[in-house]
């Protein structure tokens, strides 16, 4: 769920075709390699491995939950502290490949300040890399509950169609998007596996939705008649509220990380 790192790559970039510096050797350390960006097919497996695993970790932890208590709050518990952990690692391993968006919503963001030449995905790759995390999404769902011998394939029924939910979404996303391009502007991405995986441990909580802040993850977790599904019917209003809330979330990066001249 972080935005590609690609800033970092323009700096190190910049770095080796700008002049030497006095007393600096230009030339590669012995047995050196020269960074390389991952062919595409590399990040959409990232996306897609990494979605399936996000979505296997809530709707599994979700199922765990429910058959170990009837407390629905033990169960919300459980459901977000295995989230937390699991978004963590897939950020800090996936990361480097991808940039492990894992959410269309960031994606698009990303290709969204990235479209005049700035840091950020591809017209191309967000085209391969939206449809990854929807399939990858859905994959993750029937593999959690193959796990825990639930029917492979089952709409949910869980209705959340509520117009404080919707807001919810909104909230969340905006967030989500806030945070990781706030990050991005200040330089300190490095802090995107622990800011976000904590972000959205908090907005389980925090919001009305439980924050799925994700349209891929709003897909998947369709598919599945179990404590963390969502009813097919409630899935459109869900993933149009999430849009919503990346445009806002972008608006306050462009407010609140607003690049002042330069003094004179």
């Amino acid at each position: 769920m972080t935005a590609t790192e690609a800033t970092e790559h323009d700096r190190a970039a910049e770095s080796a075709l700008a002049p030497d510096a006095p007393g600096t050797d230009p030339r590669p350390a012995p047995g050196a390699t020269t960074p390389q960006a991952p062919p595409l097919i590399a990040k959409a497996a990232a996306e897609l491995v990494g979605t399936a695993a996000l979505v296997a970790v809530v709707v599994g932890s979700g199922i765990q939950a429910t058959e170990l208590t009837k407390d629905v709050g033990l169960q919300l518990l459980a459901n977000s502290t295995a989230t937390v952990f699991g978004l963590g690692v897939l950020i800090t391993l996936l990361g480097p490949v991808s940039g492990a968006h894992f959410n269309p919503a960031v994606t698009l963001a990303e290709w969204w300040t990235g479209r005049r030449g700035g840091a950020g995905v591809s017209a191309r790759e967000a085209a391969v890399y939206v449809p990854a995390q929807i399939v990858g999404a859905i994959a993750g769902a029937v593999l959690a509950d193959a796990m825990f011998g639930e029917p492979l394939v089952k709409w949910s029924t869980h209705d959340r169609s509520a117009g404080h939910l919707l807001l919810g979404e909104v909230v969340a996303t905006a967030g989500l998007i806030l945070l990781i391009f706030g990050l991005a502007r200040t330089d300190r991405l490095r802090f995107a596996p622990v800011a976000v995986a904590s972000y959205i441990g908090a907005a389980y909580w925090f919001t009305s939705s439980t924050s799925f802040a994700n349209p891929a993850v709003t897909i998947g977790r369709a598919f599945t008649d179990t404590f963390a599904g969502i009813a097919p019917g409630s899935v459109p209003a869900f993933i149009g509220v999430q849009l919503v809330g990346a445009v806002v979330g972008l608006a306050l990066v462009a407010l609140i990380f607003m690049r002042g001249r330069p003094a004179e």
